[in-house]
């Protein structure tokens, strides 16, 4: 059952987590540099995007549904820039400034329309300012209908157990998109979505289904999940749930750019339950939104129209 634009311009979805503006160097390779073996890009255009979980915000407004954002940021210009192109978007942002903090940049230089070389600035914020950000959080849930935490591991979700605890407490659907080894930050999440590499550092390689699908439920009965949703690139997806295993396929299509498919696929995700479709019914639409997705350059998003029509 596909939703109507009417029940995803209703569901409300807040995202929280690593802000970080994404800029790209465009620019001609026409000869190799005299002084070291490496190509000189002469930069003709730049670009900026919304990156990481400000990104996942971003796929949600543009599927129709209303997007907010909490998140910190540097009192630097990246992150007032970050906060214009949020807001010029539509999405309702609430970004905690921490002076001492350097905005998450990521600058990629992209030649002969591939990327050449990715330069990261970034550090981690003070915990007075997360301390101010859970405060704000507390004010903004029970507004919502499903609560996404999209975490970069830059330090923005220090306080994601009592997030997530005061969440649940409120009755809300809550995602998270997971980073790290730890996965006892996420406990008593409805969802989590971890890729095959990001799964294997936490439960270990299997040799079978048989065996994933054992310690996939291991998890999830150890982290109290309602499920454990598992994206699997070429192989689809899978969904670990108390019904058992849901595998969709992947969308057979030409892969452009992975970049920011995740984003796309839990920021789906996140929506559909909002406006009121179980998990296993959302999973085949974010399969499909991760499918198309990956056919665009950049971090890029999904509309409506292309995901349904």
């Amino acid at each position: 059952m596909n939703p109507s634009q009417q029940q995803i311009a209703a569901a409300r979805v807040l995202v929280v987590g690593d802000a970080m503006l994404d800029r790209y160097w465009h620019g001609a390779v026409e000869r190799i540099s005299p002084e070291a073996p490496v190509p000189v890009v002469k930069v003709s255009r730049e670009e900026e995007r919304i990156g990481a979980a400000a990104n996942v915000a971003y796929n949600v407004s543009t599927l129709g549904a209303q997007a907010s954002f909490l998140g910190v940021v540097g009192d630097d210009e990246p992150g007032h820039r970050l906060e214009k192109l949020l807001t010029e978007t539509g999405i309702r942002t609430h970004l905690k400034r921490d002076p001492g903090l350097r905005t998450t940049v990521k600058l990629r230089v992209i030649g002969r329309q591939q990327q050449l070389l990715r330069m990261d600035f970034e550090n981690e914020p003070d915990h007075e300012v997360l301390a101010l950000q859970n405060e704000a959080f507390a004010g903004l849930v029970d507004a919502q209908d499903a609560v996404l935490f999209s975490d970069y591991g830059k330090g923005g979700l220090a306080h994601i157990p009592a997030m997530i605890a005061a969440a649940r407490g409120a009755g809300k659907t809550v995602l998270v998109d997971p980073k790290g080894h730890d996965y006892g930050r996420y406990r008593g999440a409805s969802v989590i979505t971890p890729n095959r590499a990001e799964l294997q550092d936490v439960i270990g390689r299997w040799s079978s289904e048989a065996e994933l699908n054992a310690k996939a439920h291991k998890l999830r009965a150890e982290l109290d999940l309602d499920a454990l949703l598992l994206t699997r690139s070429e192989e689809g997806m899978t969904l670990f749930d108390a019904q058992g295993e849901f595998t969709v396929k992947a969308q057979a299509r030409e892969v452009f750019d992975v970049t920011g498919a995740g984003d796309t696929v839990i920021a789906t995700l996140a929506t559909m339950a909002a406006a009121g479709l179980s998990l296993r019914e959302a999973v085949p639409i974010a399969n499909k939104a991760g499918g198309i997705v990956v056919g665009k350059f950049g971090t890029a998003t999904v509309s409506y129209q292309e995901l349904f029509s």
